[in-house]
């Protein structure tokens, strides 16, 4: 994403809590940060992306971070994969500060980042939503403006628990094509003509067959995901079944060592 920035003559200032993972962006021509506090004074709008709510608050609210450089009309975008209490927990610090706040979780992969396709989901301060327009526009291919906090990242969420219990229904019907006799790659054949084909059954399936799982969505993350929408179900009393079990798949995926591989190995579980 930062990439992209660069490549469509923004100004950009990096920082990474890894701060070699910069130097390539730094060669590219943006400027190196030395903290989320450096970031934010030097920086009209300020974007973050990490892993999980406890990586948000911490940048955030942590030592030298963004409430430490955060001052009147600054903007601030948190493009991560969170929960709705979280985001509007950090809009409230920061707009406290008077800064402006501005969730926009991203739907896409590794693959949509680089090429600058991903889908961007933004809710919050429509002004900031405006003036980083020609940021979105950088890094996705369509930016859907959805009202009020929340909506952005239970969207995401809701976006990605159909993306998980799939992948889990997709690795069962590999599993018992492989019990059956039949052959899977012929069964991908079909699934790819079929009422269902879409990317995920191309790429994960392939990956699946190939017994190549290179990360580009982690499982633990995509289990992080399951389970944050499972809170969404219990919140608002309603059930969640499928989701439920695909969680629990997901779960024993990464009890017997791979969460840090491609969420399609999950099939590993199914099939083991």
């Amino acid at each position: 994403m930062a990439q992209n920035l660069i490549r469509t003559g923004h100004n950009v200032t990096v920082w990474n809590r890894n701060a070699s993972r910069c130097k390539p962006l730094v060669e590219a021509g943006a400027k190196q940060g030395n903290s989320p506090a450096d970031v934010v004074q030097q920086c009209d709008i300020t974007f973050s992306c990490v892993s999980d709510s406890d990586a948000v608050r911490d940048l955030v609210i942590g030592n030298q971070g963004v409430l430490q450089g955060i001052s009147s009309g600054k903007g601030y975008i948190e493009l991560s994969t969170v929960d709705a209490g979280t985001i509007k927990e950090m809009a409230e610090v920061i707009t406290m500060r008077g800064g402006r706040f501005l969730e926009g979780p991203v739907s896409g992969n590794k693959k949509g980042a680089e090429l600058g396709q991903l889908v961007i989901l933004a809710a919050g301060d429509r002004s900031l939503y405006m003036d980083s327009y020609s940021c979105f526009e950088a890094m996705g291919k369509k930016t859907f403006f959805l009202g009020e906090l929340g909506s952005g990242s239970n969207t995401k969420l809701i976006v990605n628990m159909l993306m998980g219990t799939f992948m889990a229904s997709l690795s069962e019907g590999l599993s018992l094509a492989e019990k059956a006799g039949l052959d899977q790659y012929t069964l991908l054949d079909v699934l790819s003509m079929s009422s269902i084909a879409c990317p995920l059954v191309k790429s994960k399936g392939a990956a699946i067959l190939e017994g190549h799982f290179p990360a580009n969505f982690p499982l633990k993350h995509q289990q992080k995901d399951l389970k944050l929408a499972l809170q969404i179900g219990d919140d608002l009393e309603q059930p969640l079944h499928v989701a439920g079990a695909a969680n629990e798949l997901y779960k024993r995926t990464k009890a017997i060592g791979f969460g840090d591989r491609d969420m399609s190995c999950v099939y590993r579980a199914v099939n083991a």
